[in-house]
């Protein structure tokens, strides 16, 4: 939370997002249709519910291709909840000069509401409390990104602060996901960055 930008992305080995040629355009469209075909099928039904053989046909490739770019479902799955780990790291810093606790960045707000969509695929990832494949990823992700930016503008215990947030905007998120947190998304963006600037400013020692 140090008021900037970016985006990250991800390096892969075989079976997992990003194997294959280094820099290969067709194959990093290869991945791009294969995850917009899982959003899609999950838009209709659960995870649980989509084939390979459903997918791969909506994709527009052949079966023996998606494994050459992924294991399961499941590793394609985390693949395709990706950009919504560097939304919500990139929306959390989406500010400058000093945070108004009142206020959370528009880019926050636009990221709960946005969230819809593709709940049900998130919810499969994301168990409450802030655990599975996709609350690790965003957490390890958060975690980086506030510890070192912290760091960078010499603010005191970098990595405290740092899993503090990274905990508590998981665990969050995850809740308000299943249903625990009972707001809509306006409201749990406005209390969610409340809290982490709180968490921010909070003496240590």
């Amino acid at each position: 939370m140090t008021g900037s930008t970016a985006s990250g992305s991800a390096a892969g080995s075989p079976g997992s997002p990003g194997s294959g040629t280094p820099g290969d355009p067709r194959a990093a469209r290869t991945r791009a249709a294969l995850r917009q075909a899982l959003l899609d099928e999950c838009a209709l039904r659960p995870l649980e519910q989509v084939g390979v053989a459903a997918l791969v046909r909506r994709a527009g490739v052949g079966r023996a291709t998606f494994y050459l770019h992924y294991a399961d479902l499941r590793a394609l799955a985390v693949d395709a909840c990706a950009t919504v780990v560097r939304e919500a790291v990139d929306a959390l810093h989406a500010w400058r000069g000093v945070p108004d606790p009142v206020s959370p960045p528009p880019a926050l707000t636009a990221f709960f509401t946005g969230l819809t969509p593709h709940a049900a695929l998130y919810r499969t990832l994301l168990r409450p409390g802030g655990g599975g494949p996709l609350g690790e990823s965003l957490h390890r992700e958060l975690r980086e990104r506030s510890r070192s930016e912290r760091a960078l503008a010499g603010a005191p215990e970098p990595e405290l602060i740092a899993s503090a947030v990274a905990a508590s905007f998981t665990g969050v998120l995850a809740d308000w996901l299943h249903g625990l947190i009972d707001a809509p998304p306006e409201t749990v963006a406005a209390q969610v960055w409340r809290l982490l600037v709180v968490l921010h400013r909070a003496p240590t020692r």
